[in-house]
């Protein structure tokens, strides 16, 4: 089972190399391109101010970070949830750059940019010319985006994890995960629940006959061995 780690960030602003700093950080585990239920979800003192203009953005102020740890105090654990695999996120060069400054501050190596998989990129090659950030995405593929008010970052990362499964042509429009004659699964209850067990189907006698004449009919047919 192929393993990968889609993740998201939110920052002070849009430039590290000018002060900066991340002060959210989200990631959801893949499986096959799918979602587990094992996250990772922190809110990160970014040791400064988070201007207004930001905050209006993705919603956290400088109340909402009092007292969370610093990301010295996180990068351990989330090197660890995101181990070696892949890392996929939408315009991942900006949440790379991010995390490899935090990490350039603890004189830490940068991530490796060969694990990176960016959904800005997969998108813009399947959309050419067409609006492609997230919000766009989720409304060309139907995914809801009711709850999305702010950038949270997790909320961001599930939404993501539905946009990437459709870019990676996981599951076909109008054909739900693990559906059977009762209904389809949602994405997040196939998730939970896993898929339903499949059933056998058994030929007619008639239909037999109808394979068998029309093999009958093929030369060297491998199904008539």
């Amino acid at each position: 089972m192929t393993r990968s780690v889609l993740f998201d960030t939110e920052t002070t602003g849009l430039d590290p190399l000018h002060g900066d700093r991340v002060i959210e950080v989200a990631a959801i585990e893949l499986h096959n391109d799918l979602p587990t239920t094992r996250t990772f979800h922190r809110l990160i003192d970014p040791e400064r101010d988070i201007p207004p203009d930001a905050s209006r953005i993705h919603g956290i102020t400088n109340a909402d970070i009092a007292g969370k740890p610093t990301f010295a105090a996180i990068a351990d654990e989330l090197l660890a949830f995101f181990g070696n695999d892949p890392l996929v996120a939408h315009n991942a060069a900006f949440d790379f750059g991010f995390l490899d400054a935090e990490l350039a501050r603890l004189r830490r190596p940068a991530l490796d940019r060969a694990r990176m998989i960016d959904t800005l990129a997969l998108a813009k090659a399947r959309f050419p010319g067409m609006p492609n950030s997230l919000d766009a995405l989720c409304r060309r593929f139907e995914i809801d985006l009711s709850a999305r008010t702010t950038h949270n970052a997790l909320l961001d990362c599930k939404l993501l994890a539905e946009v990437y499964v459709e870019l990676t042509g996981g599951r076909q429009r109008g054909f739900d995960l693990a559906a059977d004659v009762g209904g389809g699964l949602t994405l997040v209850e196939y998730q939970h629940q896993g898929p339903r067990t499949a059933r056998l189907v058994t030929a007619t006698e008639e239909e037999l006959a109808a394979h068998a004449a029309f093999v009958s009919g093929m030369k060297d047919a491998v199904w008539a061995a």
